[in-house]
């Protein structure tokens, strides 16, 4: 059986360096998947990006390309999106402008976090990144109008490996702050886990 979906709590969680959650039982344990995490103040420049995050990024993260997304509508939620095997890549994301609600959800079978997914925000304010590793689907929600999200990946754009999951899949139970104001007709076709 899939572990149960985790909930979100807006705290304690840059203060671990780890994008964690805390179980919706209201337990509080946190859990996190071990491998992504916020990185907490660090300048937006690559200069910065390479001496600073790269202690903590794996070494075989390496820019391929940076991309930016620009998200008009309060409530507009974009993703999840992840590429197959062999041009699965890694994400460093950042939010330039406004805030989002940026989600990480775990699609490596053989991961004891398997389907579980993890939440954090991210603004222009707070400055953080957050890493997604590969294997991993990501999307967010837009907080505010006109959020600019930018992202470093770490492998080329290949359509023919694209893949994605539906954002209000009961299967993965992801707890979106706001209602969804809107999505595009191809993140609206990503197929349920279950029929």
């Amino acid at each position: 059986t899939n572990p149960t979906p985790q909930g979100y709590i807006p705290c304690d969680i840059r203060t671990a360096y780890h994008l964690g959650t805390v179980n919706g039982d209201g337990s509080g344990q946190t859990i996190a998947i071990v491998d992504a995490y916020v990185q907490p103040n660090i300048a937006s420049d690559l200069a910065t990006f390479d001496n600073t995050f790269g202690l903590a990024a794996p070494p075989s993260f390496t820019v391929v390309r940076g991309c930016r997304s620009l998200t008009q509508p309060r409530g507009a939620i974009r993703g999840l999106h992840y590429q197959r095997p062999p041009k699965a890549e890694h994400k460093l994301v950042q939010c330039l402008e406004g805030a989002v609600f940026d989600v990480c959800v775990d699609t490596r079978p053989d991961s004891p976090t398997y389907l579980q997914w993890v939440g954090a925000e991210l603004s222009a304010e707070n400055r953080e990144f957050v890493f997604i590793p590969k294997g991993c689907a990501h999307g967010f929600q837009s907080l505010q109008e006109n959020c600019l999200v930018e992202y470093f990946v770490s492998e080329v754009h290949s359509p023919s490996h694209e893949a994605g999951m539906h954002w209000n899949d009961p299967a993965l139970g992801i707890q979106w702050p706001l209602p969804c104001s809107m999505t595009s007709p191809r993140d609206a076709a990503w197929p349920m886990l279950a029929p």
